[in-house]
């Protein structure tokens, strides 16, 4: 049985996933429907080794605290919850795609989309980093665009894994960021700081 069929049955009261979005460094991402709600939305699942390493208790204790961040350039957060050993999350499904899905497609963005898209995730990144909330993975893929809009996702792993602490993740063979948008000192494994978000701007 696949990965989304047994997430799809654990989650059968409360979900039917439709297809899979995309899959990064840390979890999957599936476009879902919620049948509470009445709405699609973007389920993202924890891949198996990270969820291990952070635990559920763990993990379901910070996304708390990432829920609460409020902002209109931060994805917010719907929900979240452990099935079957799997942790997952549910966001707005936004259609605009990513960011890296428009350079893919257009190669060169105008000045002004860019300068704008730079802005508002700025925007994001200071009112994550007043709370306390490092980013840790800032790319393009998790920039994601709502007409002439910029939000920044994927907060919601970065705050359980600060909890779960850096090194002991590090150490347990688990990537934290992707590599070409890292700061030299997250690259290195050293502690880093908010500075480390605006060098991956």
């Amino acid at each position: 049985m696949s990965d989304a069929s047994l997430l799809q049955t654990a989650l059968a009261d409360r979900f039917r996933i439709e297809r899979d979005l995309g899959r990064g460094g840390m979890a999957t991402v599936y476009l879902a429907y919620d049948l509470r709600q009445d709405r699609q939305v973007a389920l993202k699942v924890i891949r198996p080794d990270l969820a291990a390493a952070l635990g559920a208790d763990r993990f379901l204790r910070e996304i708390k605290v990432t829920a609460k961040l409020r902002h209109p350039h931060i994805l917010p957060l719907f929900d979240s919850g452990a099935a079957n050993g799997q942790l997952w999350y549910t966001m707005p499904y936004v259609q605009g795609g990513t960011l890296r899905q428009r350079l893919i497609r257009e190669t060169r963005i105008p000045r002004e989309d860019a300068y704008g898209i730079t802005l508002d995730v700025l925007a994001a990144l200071s009112a994550a980093h007043g709370q306390g909330i490092i980013h840790r993975d800032i790319k393009p893929e998790n920039i994601l665009l709502e007409g002439t809009e910029a939000v920044v996702a994927d907060f919601g792993i970065a705050q359980a894994v600060t909890a779960a602490g850096a090194d002991r993740m590090t150490a347990m063979g688990v990537a934290l960021g992707t590599p070409g948008y890292m700061s030299p000192e997250q690259a290195a494994g050293e502690q880093i700081d908010q500075r480390s978000d605006v060098y991956s701007v």
